[in-house]
């Protein structure tokens, strides 16, 4: 879990942990410079956390995907199942147990379960459901969109293992997204349930919100137009760059011709882009993606 700032949601969040129907539940805590009652808080829990050990520990101070990066190298090597964790949202009780049973006996490979979630009011009032994804997981969609929130993740030990060589090396535009890049990109199974087990809470301190209203989703088109989604996508290839050797020959195949076809000229790069197979998951999402290709913006 990583937080900052988050005295007023914590035992909120805490308390649906400690309700989870899987045991034992050990609590890995990054806290971030926190200058509310948050540190005092967390003080409590690691005295008194019953389902498991919970240790608190100073985070880097350098954001939040520094801040995962840094839960990531410092997580312990002996766990069954890893979970992130944001401070601010409510589980299902039965989260654990349902991601154990989709991810399944391990298998030799890296698995990861995601899924949609309730997004939620600040005072918690239910707001509706996060998009519905239909086509499959893959490389071929993550090396262009992060299906779900880091808060839905839960992986087995080979992911966090492979994570953990892979943020000895680089950073990341968000924990969530070189999850779901790296797992797909090393051949590991991505299991994306369309039952939410989150409560994504929204409220003013949000680092990303949820993208579940058509205005929010234009917002994303016109930033996306507008140049942020080409810089998270150097920034995605520049860390995979790092990790080539984790990744699959099909994933690096693929990585090339993605840097050919940001690379390339008009029309060419939309033959390109079309020949690949890359695509986001809605229509809407794959228009967009056509559109920044266009525009020389992917």
């Amino acid at each position: 879990m990583a937080t900052y700032n988050g005295c007023a949601y914590l035992s909120s969040q805490i308390g649906s942990i400690e309700k989870q129907n899987l045991r034992p539940i050990d609590l890995l805590i990054s806290d971030d410079g926190s200058t509310d009652g948050t540190i005092a808080y967390l003080t409590d829990i690691e005295r008194s956390w019953g389902p498991g050990d919970a240790t608190v520990i100073q985070g880097p101070r350098r954001g939040f995907a520094e801040n995962y990066r840094h839960l990531i190298n410092n997580s312990p090597e002996n766990s069954d199942l890893y979970a992130f964790c944001d401070q601010d949202d409510i589980w299902e009780p039965d989260k654990l147990t349902q991601a154990a049973e989709q991810i399944g006996k391990p298998n030799g490979k890296p698995a990861l379960f995601c899924s949609r979630t309730l997004i939620v009011a600040e005072d918690g009032q239910d707001k509706g459901l996060s998009p519905l994804f239909s086509a499959p997981p893959s490389f071929r969609n993550a090396i262009v969109q992060s299906i779900a929130g880091g808060n839905t993740m839960v992986f087995n030990r080979l992911t966090r293992d492979l994570l953990v060589e892979a943020c000895k090396r680089t950073g990341f535009v968000s924990h969530d997204w070189w999850a779901y890049l790296l797992v797909t990109g090393a051949g590991g199974t991505v299991h994306y349930s369309k039952i939410p087990k989150v409560h994504y809470r929204q409220h003013q301190t949000n680092i990303i919100g949820a993208n579940s209203s058509w205005r929010a989703r234009m917002s994303r088109l016109v930033l996306m137009a507008g140049g942020r989604f080409a810089r998270w996508n150097q920034q995605n290839l520049d860390a995979l760059s790092a990790c080539d050797d984790l990744l699959t020959d099909e994933a690096r195949e693929l990585v090339n011709e993605f840097r050919k076809i940001r690379s390339g000229r008009f029309p060419d790069r939309l033959f390109r882009l079309r020949q690949s197979n890359i695509y986001r998951q809605t229509s809407l999402g794959q228009f967009s993606l056509y559109l920044a290709c266009a525009l020389g913006k992917v």
